[in-house]
């Protein structure tokens, strides 16, 4: 499902990424098959000095159809930034993927507190984030974060994920899955 980034994969996600429908909403915009190849580049490094963690997202047949990273570490906590291809949304690679980087982020590496910020018009996004139930909006219980990404117009919404309600929902998700396989037994 997830696998580190390499340049290998740079001509498959290039042609996922300049789709319309996914362009205006990657974080950090590539015009060019050379400028992508650049700025994957520059990620790979920064994940070395551990400045950002990135994944590819594969499909079942392991072919590159997305990206997950981490942004702007600090103090445990930073910025997920999310893409999908056109062809692949809407089928549940998001939620899996999220999860599996989730589980990396806070069981491996240690994070305590994920953000999301989410374009106003992003209506894709946000209703894909408010699906899952260990996401908080963090519009006004995080107010001076909420206004830094939003200083002179709301632009964005501020969701957060804290290491232990995500913890906690899979802890009650596995005890119910428990619970129904032993009722089924």
């Amino acid at each position: 499902m997830l696998k580190k980034r390499d340049l290998q994969e740079c001509p498959s996600l290039y042609e996922l990424l300049v789709h319309p429908d996914v362009f205006p909403f990657v974080r950090e915009k590539a015009y060019s098959y050379d400028e992508f190849v650049f700025l994957t580049n520059k990620n790979l490094n920064a994940e070395e000095n551990g400045q950002l963690i990135s994944r590819t997202i594969l499909d079942e047949w392991e072919n590159p159809i997305g990206t997950i990273s981490l942004f702007d570490i600090n103090e445990g906590a930073g910025f997920l930034g999310t893409w999908l291809g056109k062809p692949y949304h809407g089928k549940g690679y998001n939620a899996m993927a999220k999860d599996a980087f989730f589980q990396e982020l806070f069981f491996e590496l240690n994070m305590e507190t994920i953000f999301m910020r989410i374009r106003k018009e992003n209506h894709r996004s946000r209703k894909a984030v408010e699906k899952l139930s260990y996401v908080v909006n963090a519009n006004h219980s995080r107010p001076t974060l909420f206004n830094q990404l939003n200083p002179h117009a709301i632009l964005y919404d501020l969701y957060e994920v804290p290491k232990d309600l995500y913890t906690l929902f899979h802890i009650s998700g596995n005890e119910a899955t428990q619970s129904i396989q032993a009722l089924e037994a």
